[in-house]
Parts: structure tokens; sequence; C-alpha cells
């Protein structure tokens, strides 16, 4: 099962950034492999431009609370 945060991350970048499933896939993969963060392993693959990284971080930002990271 996928954490709440983790699912809002998924929704923001295929329904905000038009991110697709099967990109989101290949980087989730890499994630449990290197133990990156999703949005870095994005950008690294070429999946996402570093203008869309600033968009997740800034999201990321502004969506949730102290308590939530």
């Amino acid at each position: 099962m996928i954490p709440q945060r983790s699912q809002k991350l998924i929704e923001f970048l295929t329904q905000d950034l038009g991110i697709s499933t099967a990109s989101i896939d290949i980087a989730l993969k890499s994630c449990h492999q290197q133990q990156g963060p999703l949005p870095v392993i994005l950008w690294q693959y070429g999946l996402i431009t570093l203008e869309q990284l600033n968009e997740v971080f800034h999201w990321a930002e502004t969506s949730f609370s102290i308590d939530e990271i």
C-alpha cells in the first residue's frame, strides 16, 4: 500500500505535471534500489525537467504541514 503522502505526490505528478504512469513506475522501481526520493529519480532519468522538479518541491513545501514531513 502506498502512503497517503506518496499517493498525493503521484496524483500531482500525473494530474498537474502530466507525467505518465509508466515513467512513475520506472522511477519507483529505482527508488527502491537506490533509496532516493521519487522526484529526484524522475529528474535523474530525464523523465522530468529541472523546472518540473522545482515545481514538485514547491508543491511539497506548500502542501504538507511540518507534522507530515
